[in-house]
């Protein structure tokens, strides 16, 4: 489950270069209406540069939870 952390680095690039930064963190419904509605008509483009960080904190949280979740269980 490690190898499912995501990066704010990398998130800001799929941002910057696709738009694709919802998907990167797997919300494929946000994603497809980010896409429909061009980012929000670039309002939620630019609200999502401040954003991303804590979008990648939250969905790494979530994956660590998992981890620990597993661990806990295994013993």
């Amino acid at each position: 489950l490690e190898s499912k952390m995501r990066s704010t680095g990398m998130a800001y690039v799929c941002w910057f270069i696709l738009g694709i930064h919802y998907g990167y963190l797997g919300k494929w419904g946000l994603q497809i209406a980010y896409w429909l509605t061009c980012g929000g008509l670039g309002i939620w483009a630019i609200i999502d540069l401040f954003l991303i960080p804590g979008k990648v904190d939250a969905y790494n949280l979530e994956i660590a939870r998992e981890i620990d979740h597993l661990e806990q269980s295994k013993n």
